[in-house]
């Protein structure tokens, strides 16, 4: 069987021209029959790549040969298998996402310990802190003995954990690492300009104290990034594999555990009693909060906000794109906006008006200096399991980037809270509406669930209170509504729409002349029971878009300090896409429907 090579190294450098150095690379590795994963940035470069011996040399000379990239000294180690599925080159703001500003590796590092001279250090027995700057999943497979762990699911929360150290440890000697070396010249700048004044970072990582040094000091193996999950000191593949649910490393013990079935769960997200479910949603909703306090889009940012070119743009010039989308702003504002240097390509090249785009091309316009309105960030976990996250939305708060939203929404937050995990909201709720969102945990159960609402499978109950009095105490309407937003994403009645039917049912007539009712969305168009009860001439209390009268109001999503909304997404069942049983989630009613 022929030996597959492996290499990862990366190199911190200052590079331009990224989008021909994609294409050359991925030419170069793909010719070469290599595979793995390649980041450019403009900070530098990342990469972990396989295959013959002779092509990964030539790809490290390919590279050398960018101005910046001399003198690479990649990490080598052998395979009998592949462990890579395709070929990648992408480029990225970043090639070890940090989220730090003023970080910059090609200017500076923390001093570098040979992997020799921290063997001959403990060896010694001398007195200094190990710092594991990988996140726990990694950890778990192994690390320095007494390594200090801070404790972390991503990178992007090492500054946090940092933050938390004791201050008498900022006089104290100490060493960090990671897998390869790259997480490290970063994290050591940082904790200088913390107040650590004794850093030091493993040179090469863990992969290059296994080549010089062994097994001595540590204990277990090193996760690595690939098919191969984990090596050990040996440099040998080990017979750690992976849940393919949640992406977390097993163990052989791991793997003997009952709840251990391959390609559905493992004993890390087998699915819970009730005692731990209540324990992991404290913790979940603990997270969140420090998420959100401060609200992540209260604080200046520059917001890249992606552009995709749809078919019917292709062959257009930049302007005739950005203005056949948004029509609201004319080329005169576009083209200043080129000028100044705010829209630019996937690559971080600036983009001019005259530009011809293509189908599938993306763009970012730059937006310096954003401070998202204030939202209402009281989120609740009514459940959560190995498939799904239900959740209690308040409002307002929009379910997903649009507008003057882009941080203070739901998929940001939820994406900070539940990583490396990406949930998917399998329905949608307005921004200025309360109650149950259900998600999946990734896209084999949404393949599973999301069919369910396209059936009509899923029954939705609303609580809703409108001003004025049905005459009838049971009533439907099957009014259709368009298709096409209008202005503010605002749907009407129109008999050329979409067919749409809500059954509504009468709770409670109150003295000040509104009406609690209980609607019952029998399909699932945009605003159908705003649209609906607006048509009946029972608007909605406390809607900024369909009012009295058949009137459309000129405000899209409520401020905190306005009245709310008076619609409530009170109770959803559906079949469990793991289980297959029926299952009911309810979120409990806001005051006004008390």
């Amino acid at each position: 069987m022929a030996v597959i090579t492996n290499i990862s190294t990366y190199r911190f450098a200052h590079l331009t021209e990224l989008k021909l150095l994609r294409e050359r690379l991925l030419v170069l590795c793909k010719e070469a029959g290599l595979r793995g994963t390649i980041l450019l940035s403009t900070e530098g470069i990342n990469l972990f790549v396989a295959g013959a011996r002779a092509s990964v040399d030539a790809l490290v000379a390919e590279i050398e040969r960018v101005p910046g990239l001399a003198d690479l000294r990649p990490k080598y180690s052998e395979s009998e298998e592949q462990p890579f599925t395709r070929m990648l080159v992408r480029v990225k703001k970043e090639i070890i996402a940090f989220g730090v500003e003023g970080i910059d590796p090609s200017q500076r590092t923390s001093p570098k310990l040979s992997a020799r001279t921290l063997k001959q250090w403990l060896d010694e027995g001398r007195a200094v802190t190990l710092l594991d700057t990988r996140n726990d999943y990694e950890v778990r497979l192994g690390t320095f003995k007494g390594a200090l762990v801070p404790g972390i699911d991503t990178f992007r929360e090492f500054p946090e954990a940092v933050r938390r150290m004791p201050e008498a440890m900022k006089d104290q000697p100490i060493v960090m690492f990671c897998t390869g070396g790259i997480r490290c010249e970063k994290a050591g700048p940082f904790m200088e300009r913390e107040g650590f004044r004794n850093i030091f970072q493993l040179d090469g990582g863990i992969l290059k104290y296994f080549e010089e040094c062994g097994s001595d000091h540590y204990e277990g193996e090193c996760f690595v990034f690939d098919h191969r999950v984990g090596v050990d000191p040996s440099l040998r593949e080990t017979t750690t594999a992976i849940c393919y649910e949640c992406q977390t490393p097993l163990t052989n013990e791991d793997q003997a555990d009952a709840r251990f079935v391959p390609g559905e769960s493992c004993p890390y997200c087998y699915k819970t009693t009730a005692q731990q479910m209540a324990e992991a949603i404290v913790k979940r909703e603990a997270r969140i909060h420090k998420i959100v306090t401060p609200l992540p889009g209260s604080a200046p940012y520059d917001n890249r906000r992606p552009l995709n070119v749809g078919a019917a743009y292709e062959g257009s010039t930049l302007i005739e794109w950005l203005t056949g989308i948004f029509p609201h702003m004319g080329p005169v504002e576009w083209q200043e906006r080129c000028a100044n240097e705010r829209v630019r390509d996937e690559a971080g090249e600036l983009a001019t008006p005259g530009r011809r785009v293509h189908a599938g091309e993306r763009f970012f316009h730059l937006l310096p200096g954003t401070v998202e309105p204030d939202v209402c960030a009281d989120l609740r976990v009514l459940h959560e399991d190995t498939a799904l996250v239900v959740l209690h939305k308040p409002a307002p708060l929009p379910m997903h980037p649009s507008g003057r939203f882009n941080r203070n929404t739901l998929q940001h937050i939820l994406e900070e809270a539940y990583a490396p995990q990406k949930l998917r909201a399998a329905h949608r709720l307005d921004a200025n509406t309360t109650g149950v969102v259900v998600c999946t945990r990734s896209r084999h159960f949404a393949t599973l669930l999301q069919p369910q609402f396209t059936r009509g499978e899923v029954e939705k109950i609303y609580l809703v209170r409108v001003a004025g009095h049905p005459v009838e105490d049971a009533f439907a309407c099957d009014a259709a509504i368009t298709d096409e937003p209008g202005a503010m994403g605002t749907r009407t009645v129109d008999e050329a729409g979409q067919a749409a039917r809500t059954e509504f049912r009468v709770l409670r007539r109150d003295g000040d002349g509104t009406a609690l009712l209980e609607a019952r969305p029998l399909t699932g168009r945009t605003n159908q029971i705003r649209v609906h009860l607006w048509q009946l001439e029972l608007p909605v209390c406390g809607d900024p878009a369909y009012l009295l009268a058949r009137q459309l109001g000129t405000t899209q999503t409520l401020t905190l300090d306005a009245p709310p909304l008076c619609l409530h997404a009170w109770r959803i069942t559906f079949t469990h896409p793991l289980t297959k049983e029926r299952v009911t989630f309810t979120a409990e009613p806001p005051a006004w429907a008390l």
